[in-house]
């Protein structure tokens, strides 16, 4: 176990399929505390399966994924957020027709005292003053980018010690996909530790302490942020030759 210690996620020889179609082909890859993390390839790479995997909606045929030194391989579900992982799904999923506030208190569900709810979402509000502003609106007025926050505001109310991303910056504004970097780098600053799946290659790469490009389900290339930005590999095949 002592190898496991000190990395908070550790995963070795995951392989995963959908039906009989299989997706991931033997992935390693680690997270160490307080790190940004970053998986990147092309569309059809698995790199959203990995972290579904990780979440327990996405089985393991093979391998072992493990979560502080315990092995969460086939935990089920709905038991991975009271293991300290928080999830911000792809595509800005909030409930449009309740406030901002209500949506926040959504992501406490598994907190009974109604202080430590408010105080999460004090927490949050401070974090997010713009959520603040809007906490009495629906979550269906606000801009794409609004709902963005407020998804990964949801995702920190349980003050998860990982916090997993799918594709934080999808259909955003150039202004909001700044905004969403600058808080995902705070949250890192606080100390937390992220892992996102990010589909802007050179923007990941840019904030992240270790990354890991994906293609056809496998692993092809693994190192810090800036050694695959300096890749020329990698920028050929991932950044567009840029």
């Amino acid at each position: 176990m002592s190898g496991n210690n000190s990395k908070l996620l550790k995963i070795r020889a995951l392989d995963v399929s959908y039906g009989s179609v299989q997706v991931l082909f033997g992935i390693d890859l680690d997270v160490t505390p307080g790190e940004i993390v970053s998986i990147i390839g092309p569309n059809g790479a698995g790199k959203s399966t990995v972290i579904k995997a990780v979440i327990g909606i996405a089985p393991a045929q093979r391998g072992s994924i493990h979560f502080k030194g315990r092995e969460i391989t086939r935990q089920p579900a709905h038991e991975i957020p009271a293991l300290g992982i928080g999830y911000v799904p792809q595509g800005r999923i909030v409930f449009a027709e309740m406030t901002v506030t209500e949506n926040l208190e959504m992501g406490a569900f598994l907190l009974k005292d109604g202080k430590r709810v408010r105080d999460a979402v004090d927490r949050v509000f401070s974090e997010f003053p713009r959520l603040h502003e809007r906490r009495k609106q629906n979550a269906g007025r606000l801009s794409g980018g609004e709902q963005q926050m407020l998804a990964i505001g949801r995702a920190l109310m349980l003050d998860p010690e990982l916090v997993i991303l799918d594709e934080p910056s999808l259909g955003l504004s150039p202004k909001y996909v700044d905004i969403i970097f600058e808080k995902l780098m705070g949250l890192k600053e606080q100390g937390r530790t992220l892992l996102m799946v990010e589909q802007n290659a050179a923007r990941a790469l840019s904030v992240s302490d270790h990354a890991y490009a994906l293609e056809l389900g496998k692993n092809r290339f693994s190192d810090t942020g800036q050694a695959l930005l300096n890749n020329t590999d990698v920028r050929k095949m991932y950044l567009g030759g840029a």
